[in-house]
């Protein structure tokens, strides 16, 4: 596998990412939406909590979840879709590099998106709490948002992919991704959010939950497990990407 030709196919992607979703205006409110609702009025709601705690998480699960599965079902699918599939199969591109060149570019996209927000986030608590000196997160709530972004974003990719390899069209393929992954992931994101608004004293009460857990204890267990998910999902879409009963679909 030449990395040539992955950047090959990362080029083609990253240049069409706008287009797949849609339109400029869909893409810039699926991009406004959790900017705003994550990275400005989650740190208004929680204030200095967000980088004092396991918070922040929230963005660092929400968003890549979100911003994959806006754009990994047209992997496959939307070639499918658009009937040129069977010239990008035809070409000199090994399976590997085409197959990695779409994840690539879908977690790469989602992940930088999910950094910014982190950081838009910090600025906004720093704003909002300023006393003279700059807040930063912990070195454990760092590492853990850097890392489980990284390893969601590759999981959704990695289901996504393999979903999009037999879709038929486009919405099928999100609407299988959103069944299996994100819906369910999405309701048990809003618990915290409904907490905070529709519970009394659900401030309180969310506070305590996260105190009482072990943060680097969970934390480590779930970056283990989502490592082990990814290498078994790429694995996966590795022996299921069969070149010649793609084209012959």
């Amino acid at each position: 596998m030449r990395f040539n030709d992955i950047w090959t196919v990362m080029w083609k992607e990253m240049k069409g990412l706008l287009r797949y979703q849609g339109s400029r205006t869909r893409s810039l409110l699926g991009f406004l939406i959790p900017m705003v609702m994550l990275g400005i009025y989650l740190p208004l709601q929680i204030g200095r909590a967000l980088v004092e705690g396991p918070w922040s998480l929230l963005i660092s699960v929400f968003i890549p979840m979100m911003m994959v599965g806006m754009t990994i079902p047209e992997s496959f699918a939307g070639e499918r879709e658009r009937h040129t599939l069977e010239t990008l199969l035809a070409s000199r591109l090994t399976d590997r590099a085409i197959l990695f060149g779409k994840i690539a570019v879908s977690v790469g996209y989602s992940w930088g998106i999910t950094l910014m927000l982190l950081l838009v986030s910090l600025v906004m608590v720093n704003v909002i709490h300023w006393d003279g000196q700059v807040l930063f997160y912990t070195p454990i709530m760092t590492l853990a948002n850097v890392a489980i972004s990284l390893l969601l974003a590759i999981l959704v990719a990695g289901i996504g992919v393999l979903k999009s390899l037999r879709a038929a069209t486009v919405q099928e393929a999100q609407q299988s991704l959103m069944t299996s992954t994100l819906f369910p992931l999405v309701l048990l994101q809003m618990i915290p959010l409904l907490l905070l608004n529709l519970v009394p004293d659900g401030k309180a009460l969310l506070i305590k939950l996260v105190d009482a857990a072990n943060p680097p204890q969970i934390i480590l267990i779930v970056m283990t497990v989502l490592v082990v998910l990814d290498l078994v999902l790429l694995v996966t879409a590795m022996v299921r990407f069969q070149r010649a009963r793609l084209i012959l679909d």
